[in-house]
């Protein structure tokens, strides 16, 4: 008896209450978050072994099995087929071309009428067709102001093109016009303006002014008129750069009187 004492702990000896516990931060809460989560563990299990199945989760089970097991003798039609030659496997008619597999069923589960999902795919279809329709229009009217564009450049291009010839004859005008001592042009605009005029010149600037505001003729018509000058009374051309020795010459050697007969 007493050395089975001895053998025994005492509980309040210095083996049990110098014990030092294991006091990590953080490691309490480790072990509340682990032992919730096998709580919840363990009772989502027992409530998934416990749930009763519903009425529509039942009737699938039970169709998905009779449609996976083929038909049997104890089947009234698989029995008359039978009776008329019929092997399981084989294809249906008289010769053997018909379907091997039945006519695979879709069952409806839904609270919707017949027709319902034919409409939802109708109006699915027609959503896509008016925004492919939106898309495009869309594209049409951005290539219609890219081309607008274009258009506006080439029209700008143009006129600067314009605008730089006029120039030129008006400067080809007025130094083959000095040549022959020819003081005054034919028109006011046959010749460049002069930049700077000094103050006595100012009366006749403002007297050209409105002589230049009263023209009425374009940019392509001034060119016209400038370049049938010069080739009548100095037989030149400017896309040519040159002063052809008579109205023979001019005709034989110059591809034309405007800048397309030149390119």
């Amino acid at each position: 008896m007493k050395l089975n004492m001895a053998e025994e702990e005492d509980y309040m000896s210095d083996s049990f209450i110098n014990v030092q516990e294991d006091i990590r931060p953080g490691l309490p809460m480790l072990r509340q978050i682990r032992e919730a989560r096998r709580k919840e563990e363990k009772q989502q299990e027992a409530n998934l072994k416990n749930r009763q199945k519903s009425l529509k989760e039942e009737e699938q089970e039970r169709r998905d099995i009779g449609l996976k097991n083929a038909l049997g003798c104890e089947n009234k039609g698989f029995a008359l087929l039978q009776k008329m030659g019929y092997k399981s496997g084989q294809a249906l008619g008289k010769s053997g071309g018909g379907i091997v597999e039945p006519i695979p069923l879709n069952i409806k589960t839904g609270k919707s009428g017949i027709g319902h999902e034919a409409s939802l795919k109708r109006k699915a279809e027609e959503k896509l067709e008016s925004y492919r329709k939106r898309i495009h229009m869309k594209n049409q009217a951005e290539e219609k102001a890219a081309e607008q564009f274009r258009m506006r450049l080439k029209n700008k291009q143009d006129e600067m093109k314009l605008e730089g010839d006029l120039r030129r004859s008006q400067r080809a005008c007025q130094q083959l016009d000095a040549q022959k001592n020819i003081q005054v042009p034919r028109e006011a605009w046959y010749w460049l303006r002069l930049e700077e005029e000094t103050e006595e010149d100012e009366e006749e600037k403002e007297q050209d002014e409105d002589e230049y505001k009263s023209e009425d003729l374009s940019v392509l018509e001034k060119l016209q008129i400038l370049t049938s000058y010069l080739r009548e009374e100095h037989l030149y051309c400017i896309w040519c750069g040159t002063a052809y020795e008579d109205k023979e010459d001019l005709s034989s050697n110059c591809p034309g009187p405007t800048s397309a007969d030149h390119d």
